[in-house]
């Protein structure tokens, strides 16, 4: 069994789905990952996984229809917990130092990332155009981590580390420096030659004193 198969069985072990469904997901999977959900066609899913167009419709009423049948079990099932609980490796740990910190918060998010590479690229870009799998994201993965984030930033305030501001806001800015990175590195230039190492600790640098010079 191959390993979008497994993803499949995983995602869809309550369901029976016949072999041309689970060519129909696959297919629509490696597609909208690779080109986007607007400029991929029902006709290429269909010619990918091997079915006629028809196919497609007798199962899902439109292309958004499939979208969300992949989507919302990834989501659930399979992207939130990993995310979630993976981080928890991190989140569970003491560091003395926020510099500490955040240099494991890279490293594990690096991790993820390019674990579910495929699947967080459809979640990315689709997120602005969806509102449903906006709202789902926020509930499944933002929202729980922010609040984590933000108590452990706090932590980091009460010993003079980090400068008082909301731990929200703090956590807000320091999730999108990393995550902007990550995208970047791994969705809009994979192929640039990257040190990640030097690039954990401009980040951190980034965070912790921006790019202003001291006057």
């Amino acid at each position: 069994m191959s390993e979008e198969e497994m993803m499949i069985q995983q995602l869809f072990d309550e369901e029976k789905l016949t072999e041309k469904q689970k060519q129909i997901i696959i297919a629509a999977i490696e597609s909208f990952s690779e080109k986007g959900y607007a400029a991929t066609s029902t006709n290429e899913i269909a010619k990918k996984a091997g079915v006629a167009e028809g196919t497609i419709f007798r199962h899902y009423k439109t292309k958004k229809d499939l979208l969300f049948s992949i989507v919302t079990p990834l989501l659930s099932k399979f992207i939130a917990p990993f995310i979630v609980k993976d981080f928890d490796k991190v989140l569970n740990r003491q560091y003395d130092h926020v510099e500490d910190f955040l240099r494991a918060t890279i490293e594990n998010r690096r991790e993820a990332v390019v674990k579910l590479l495929p699947v967080v690229k459809i979640v990315l870009q689709e997120i602005p155009f969806q509102p449903e799998l906006r709202e789902l994201f926020q509930e499944q993965i933002a929202n729980k981590l922010l609040e984590r984030v933000s108590s452990i930033i706090q932590k980091y305030q009460k010993e003079g580390q980090l400068i008082e501001m909301p731990p929200e806001n703090i956590a807000r800015l320091a999730i999108t420096s990393i995550l902007g990175h990550l995208v970047t590195r791994y969705l809009l230039f994979p192929d640039t030659e990257w040190d990640d190492e030097l690039e954990t600790e401009r980040i951190i640098q980034f965070i912790l004193h921006g790019v202003g010079k001291n006057r």
